[in-house]
Parts: structure tokens; C-alpha cells; sequence
């Protein structure tokens, strides 16, 4: 499989990034400082990966589009209110990141992040530099629909039989099934794994470093 593989390309939060939790008590304090009806962490878990837009229809189908952009507007407060810890890659995800670019591979990011939400992050963790292309919900269409990949695919280069993505969710599974894409669930992210396993990915990680396992590749020292 590692020698097929050009293009690797990750979902960020859940998959890379540690911050499941913080997306759901961002969410949760938005929706109690807005009123709207609450949300169990596992209904707020379940739309992690989608675009905010997909996400806010998911919750709150009976709530009108005028509410859409104060609750954007209080969720990204909430993500980034300064007493907030912010979110930290999982253990050895740089290092999984940084073997494979040593290696060659050609590296990506699909999520349903704001474009401004991922290069800040991108730029405060130092993956920005390994990264040859990326898409976000802000740029083209969410997850499960499968413009992000082909976007990625048609920027560098790479045939869909070239091509692995790696992610926590299902959305990120049925993404890769729509391009024709091979996908490597990880299951400490924001689904579960039998969930995940629905979807008949190559492998079910229970940490990132296991990737390097199945790509063949031994982690940078």
C-alpha cells in the first residue's frame, strides 16, 4: 500500500488536532449564551467535521437562518475566549506528519474548519510547511461531499488509486468512498469506532503513529 500511496491527505480536528472537547464546550457555551435549546455533547459530537453551516442545520433543524450568524459569531468566541486552553496536536501527530513529507509523500488537510480557523492553527503547530495543499468548509463544498478531495487530487496531481484519507468521523469516510478514495479511520477522535467500521476502512487507528505502520514507514527520531 505505501508504495501506491502519493498523497496522504488528514482531516484536522479529532484526527491531528486534540480538540474534540474544545469544539464541544465552544458549542455549548454558544448555544447556553444564546438561549437555544440545549444540546447533549454527543448530538455536538456528531456534526464535528461538518462545515459550521452543515453543522447549525443538523442541531438546530427547527431554528430559522437568522440565528445561523450570531451562533457562528458566539462559537468562535467561545473557541477562542483567552482563558480557554487551547487545543494541542495529538501525542506524536507532528512527527507522523514530518516522516511522511521526509519520505515524500505529498500531504493534505480536508475539514470543515473556517479557512481562517485552519491556517491559524496551521501556523501555530509548524505543519503549515509540510502541507501541499488544504481545503476547508469555507472554500468549497462540506463533507461527505467529495469536492475536497477531488480539489486536493486535481492540485497536486494525484489519481484517486494514489490517494489515502485519514479521519476520525464518518463524514470523512464517506468523503473518500464518493472520490473513490482509499480512508484509514482513527478511533479516538469524535465518532465511534463502530461506527467508523461501517464504512470497511483499510485500518481503524488507535493513534496516529500507527499510520506510519501501515504506509510502511518508520517514525523520524
Amino acid at each position: 500500500m505505501g508504495s501506491r500511496t502519493r498523497l496522504v491527505v488528514f482531516d484536522w480536528d479529532g484526527t491531528l488536532m486534540d480538540s474534540t472537547g474544545h469544539i464541544v464546550a465552544a458549542a455549548t457555551g454558544a448555544i447556553a449564551q444564546l438561549g437555544f435549546p440545549a444540546r447533549s455533547p454527543e448530538a455536538i459530537r456528531d456534526i464535528i467535521g461538518l462545515g459550521l453551516r452543515e453543522s447549525w442545520q443538523r442541531l438546530f433543524p427547527e431554528l430559522g437562518a437568522n440565528d445561523f450568524t450570531p451562533f457562528v459569531e458566539a462559537y468562535r468566541d467561545h473557541f477562542l475566549a483567552p482563558e480557554r486552553q487551547a487545543s494541542q496536536l495529538f501525542a506524536r501527530a507532528a512527527e507522523v506528519v514530518e516522516t511522511l513529507a521526509g519520505r515524500g509523500f505529498l500531504l493534505g488537510v480536508a475539514t470543515g474548519k473556517s479557512r481562517v480557523g485552519l491556517e491559524r492553527e496551521l501556523a501555530a503547530t509548524g505543519l503549515v510547511r509540510f502541507m501541499a495543499g488544504t481545503r476547508t468548509a469555507d472554500d468549497t463544498r462540506s463533507k461527505p461531499n467529495p469536492d475536497m478531495l477531488l480539489e486536493l487530487m486535481d492540485e497536486v496531481g494525484a489519481r484517486p488509486d494514489e490517494t489515502l484519507m485519514v479521519g476520525d468521523t464518518e463524514w470523512d469516510l464517506e468523503m473518500a468512498r464518493r472520490a473513490g478514495v482509499a480512508a484509514i479511520a482513527v478511533s479516538y477522535g469524535a465518532h465511534a469506532a463502530e461506527r467508523l467500521h461501517a464504512f470497511a476502512p483499510l485500518a481503524c487507528l488507535g493513534a496516529i503513529d500507527e499510520l506510519l505502520a501501515v504506509l510502511g514507514e518508520p517514525l523520524a527520531r
